[in-house]
């Protein structure tokens, strides 16, 4: 018997969700909600809630319910997702799609069975569960399903996790929360230290995809900002060059090389050689960040490119995992 229900893959991120359908993107929002404060009721989610930071009152609080990638609020994590879902499938819900999720590589039990109880709170008919380096790795169609070494550095807003795959299985992944809001709060202090300016996450973050780089670029690019001097704190404006970002990044990108490191250190040598001839594909958007590529090239010794679809492959990757659940079954996260 047919059924309407979707199939749907849902990488549910720090900084962004995004929900698809096959190939097909059908949203991709900010991981953000605005709520009362009082009521405890959400007034605007996504890029709405997200233009709101750092500009309401205190009668409205905006939130990320995941931090580090983890649920850090149940009931508006769930909420949050309810909304996606009438999003993509309309108020109504009458035929609830069956969906597969992200969660990071080493979540703990607690953390799988809070993502799954809330994407079934959603409105969804059957949850099923993927670590993101293997959908990542089925959403830019890496040969996985073969004895060959295949490996993903996954860049995202609240963790970095690097994992070498091969037969359809992980066989040796670490992850570390030096990601991307870790790369905002480098660039915070390093203003506030330079400059004397404290400015918030978002500036921070609008730098770092203006301006910023991982090396040392031939023309520096210049930006102006609006901060508050620490000492005054009466608003002073100031310029940052590209060079000003790559100096304060070079700490949390030395932790990403010390991570991958220890997935190469646990790999068997004969899939190390495989890498070497395909390269480490980069994906998450932490990839974007100019010249990442070249850095991690050199300081692995091993070949990096930037994937096509850097920002969406986890999630078009679940969305694959679903026709493929039978062969994956076994490398899926219990429940």
């Amino acid at each position: 018997m047919p059924t309407m229900s979707r199939d749907l893959g849902i990488d549910l991120g720090t900084i962004n969700t995004t929900i698809c359908e096959g190939n097909q993107v059908l949203v991709q929002e900010p991981t953000m909600v605005a709520i009362l404060v009082d009521e405890q009721k959400i007034v605007e989610w996504g890029q709405a809630a997200r233009d709101m930071d750092g500009r309401v009152p205190e009668s409205i609080e905006v939130v990320r319910p995941i931090q580090n990638s983890v649920i850090a609020d149940f009931e508006i994590t769930e909420n949050f997702l309810k909304v996606m879902m009438r999003r993509v499938s309309g108020p109504m819900l009458i035929f609830r799609p069956r969906i597969m999720i992200t969660i990071p590589y080493g979540s703990s039990s607690v953390e799988t069975r809070a993502v799954h109880e809330a994407a079934l709170g959603a409105g969804t008919r059957d949850v099923y569960l993927i670590h993101q380096p293997l959908a990542a790795a089925l959403g830019i169609d890496l040969p996985i399903g073969t004895p060959t070494g295949n490996m993903v550095i996954s860049m995202g807003g609240g963790t970095i996790q690097a994992a070498v795959l091969a037969m359809n299985s992980i066989v040796s992944a670490v992850s570390s929360h030096s990601a991307g809001l870790k790369m905002d709060d480098a660039i915070i202090n390093f203003i506030r230290k330079k400059h004397g300016l404290i400015i918030g996450q978002p500036t921070a973050e609008q730098l770092k995809i203006k301006i910023g780089a991982a090396i040392t670029q031939s023309e520096d690019l210049v930006e102006e900002i609006q901060g508050q001097d620490q000492v005054t704190a009466l608003p002073r404006p100031a310029t940052i060059v590209t060079s000003d970002i790559v100096e304060a990044l070079e700490e949390p990108l030395a932790e990403m090389v010390e991570l991958v490191k220890k997935v190469l250190e646990k790999t068997p040598p004969e899939l190390i050689s495989d890498i070497i001839d395909r390269g480490v594909a980069l994906c998450g958007g932490g990839s974007l960040l100019k010249g990442v590529d070249r850095y991690l090239t050199k300081a692995l010794g091993i070949p990096a490119y930037l994937v096509d679809n850097p920002t969406t492959c986890i999630a078009e990757g679940a969305a694959k995992a679903l026709a493929m659940r039978e062969i994956l079954a076994r490398n899926l996260p219990p429940v």
